[in-house]
């Protein structure tokens, strides 16, 4: 019998129930697998978990994005990398959503593991794995700064609650100089993203048909400095796609290098979680894959093989 570890958060946005593990055992060994749950407990556990076990068949994370971000991370300081696969039980759930699921977790356990297996292209920071964003700069960093507390009373809302706070806070550029393909750029930034995702903070991506094996991510870049200005530039980026609106720069590439004239006033923040890097130059690539089983719902659109 095939062996899967299942890795979740019990103090996420919503987290799984006690009195459910054994329906959702139950649920994972009818596919043919021995599982064993592992709760998290503290920040970085879930990255020391992946990164420290034998084999096995497949490390199942049921949590929020950041969780899974966790066991991305820790899979890849393996040597000998494992299956991952994501059933999403959190806030937002972006990646989950992009992949198609949906809110019943039983149908999602079942979904994923009667799905397909895919290797998906993983960007890193300074060597720092991430899974389908990262970004700095107005309104990105409402996703760690939104308490843990509020996102359990008020869900999604919590979210817009902060972005509304966010909204009238003074904006603050960076000046920038972009390294792609040998040639660099020199620029004014309030807002930055590093995508390879079809969805991102509940909404979809700017960019149309992204491929999540095409190694290549979407960089989205804001240059507007006043308020009103940068929610045009998002608000026409969603309706039309980035290209050819004012104030914003975009492209695909498998590697970019930043050097900022000052550190930042807030971290960068990866797969909604806070980056703990605070420097003045970043090296954004990719670099490295994970095989992932998904479900087969968006499997034609979101792969090129």
């Amino acid at each position: 019998m095939k062996k899967c570890i299942v890795i979740y958060n019990p103090t996420s946005g919503h987290t799984i129930k006690k009195k459910l593990i054994p329906r959702y055992k139950a649920l994972i060994e009818k596919h043919d697998y021995n599982v064993q749950f592992i709760a998290t407990q503290y920040k970085g556990h879930a990255k020391e978990i992946v990164q420290h076990i034998g084999y096995v068949d497949l490390v199942m994370s049921m949590g929020g994005d950041g969780t899974f971000n966790e066991i991305v991370y820790g899979n890849s300081l393996r040597k000998n990398q494992l299956l991952l696969a994501h059933v999403p039980i959190g806030t937002t759930n972006d990646i989950g959503r992009m992949f198609g699921y949906t809110d019943n977790t039983d149908k999602n356990i079942d979904a994923c593991l009667k799905g397909e297996i895919k290797t998906i292209d993983i960007p890193t920071i300074n060597k720092r794995p991430f899974v389908y964003v990262g970004g700095f700069g107005k309104f990105l960093s409402i996703a760690y700064d939104t308490t843990r507390e509020n996102k359990k009373k008020y869900g999604y809302l919590a979210y817009v609650m902060s972005g509304i706070k966010d909204f009238f806070t003074q904006t603050k550029s960076y000046e920038i100089t972009y390294t792609v393909d040998g040639e660099s750029h020199k620029i004014d930034a309030s807002m930055m993203m590093i995508c390879n995702a079809t969805r991102i903070a509940g909404m979809n991506s700017f960019f149309k048909n992204v491929k999540l094996d095409d190694d290549l991510f979407e960089v989205y870049i804001v240059t507007a400095k006043k308020r009103l200005d940068i929610l045009r530039a998002l608000g026409l980026s969603a309706f039309s796609g980035p290209k050819n609106v004012q104030d914003v720069i975009s492209f695909r590439t498998n590697n970019i290098k930043l050097k900022f004239k000052e550190r930042l006033k807030k971290n960068w923040c990866i797969d909604g979680e806070k980056l703990e890097i605070n420097t003045y130059t970043y090296d954004i690539r990719n670099t490295q894959s994970i095989r992932l089983m998904v479900p087969k719902k968006n499997v034609s659109k979101l792969f090129t093989k």
